[in-house]
């Protein structure tokens, strides 16, 4: 097993346009995260490079395509290249995404809402036991968002957390997401951050949303909102800090924006640790 992350770490999304400036600067990043998909075949120039990455640096592996919550049978063939990468690169975190993205064999090419409820729970147990199991390690699952309101009989942070304990995993709470959903569908996300156990939460992201006419759009391509900050430290302050993920996936900038959000990061992280200290 690898060994835990610390609680005040800061990473970011690797991608290509960054691998040649990483290896050269060597910036303070605790971990990088790679999207597991990208490197399922082992070898080749993509293997190449995780390897030089993986000399310097922690790695967390987060999934986009293993359609957890669907009604077809888990794609084996999925599940065995990513059994096969975790024990590659042992990385220090594994996640995927609560949601749906494949029916009938047909996968939407998107992360689609579950609804909030115990029968949907019944489902999704089962399959989270089965990865975590295949992957002799509990993984983290996250929150996405949503843009149409998820039927069911809890809140979203409530289904969240049943799911955490249910199956034994943890939790990637995504702020911005959060933040989305609340805006779209009318909710407090502090009341949500409150209402979650403080044990069940591994990992935090930090990414950048739109805003559309008729709602907020998750986007990973821009900075991160003052809202979304301000969020994240009310965040840490309640729950304690956790290893913390910059993403940005679309209209990429230099690296060093990422680097100055992820050092924002930090700061924010750091200064709720030694709060919580001095309150001690």
């Amino acid at each position: 097993m690898p060994s835990t992350p610390a609680a005040v770490s800061v990473g970011i999304g690797l991608r290509a346009p960054h691998y040649a400036p990483i290896l050269e600067r060597r910036p303070q990043l605790d971990f990088l995260e790679v999207h597991g998909e990208n490197f399922f075949a082992a070898g080749g120039r993509a293997g190449a490079w995780l390897e030089r990455f993986r000399a310097g640096y922690a790695l967390s592996v987060h999934g986009v395509g293993l359609s957890l919550g669907s009604m077809d049978p888990l794609d084996e063939a999925h599940l065995a290249r990513l059994e096969a990468l975790v024990r590659r690169l042992d990385p220090i975190l594994v996640s995927e995404h609560l949601c749906w993205s494949s029916f009938g064999g047909r996968h939407a090419n998107d992360l689609l809402p579950l609804p909030h409820s115990r029968e949907a729970l019944d489902h999704l147990v089962p399959r989270i036991a089965t990865v975590q199991e295949r992957l002799r390690r509990p993984i983290l699952v996250e929150n996405i968002a949503a843009y149409v309101q998820p039927a069911g009989e809890m809140p979203e942070w409530e289904f969240l957390a049943e799911v955490a304990r249910r199956s034994g995993c943890g939790l990637l709470l995504d702020v911005n997401n959060l933040w989305v959903n609340a805006a779209n569908h009318g909710f407090d996300p502090r009341a949500c951050i409150q209402a979650i156990p403080a044990s069940l939460v591994g990992q935090y992201h930090l990414g950048g949303f739109e805003a559309a006419p008729a709602a907020l759009v998750d986007t990973h391509g821009a900075r991160v909102s003052a809202e979304v900050w301000d969020l994240f430290e009310a965040t840490v302050a309640h729950l304690g800090a956790r290893p913390t993920l910059v993403e940005w996936d679309t209209n990429l900038p230099g690296l060093d924006v990422l680097l100055d959000e992820a050092q924002r990061a930090r700061a924010i992280a750091a200064g709720a640790r030694r709060a919580t200290r001095q309150a001690a």
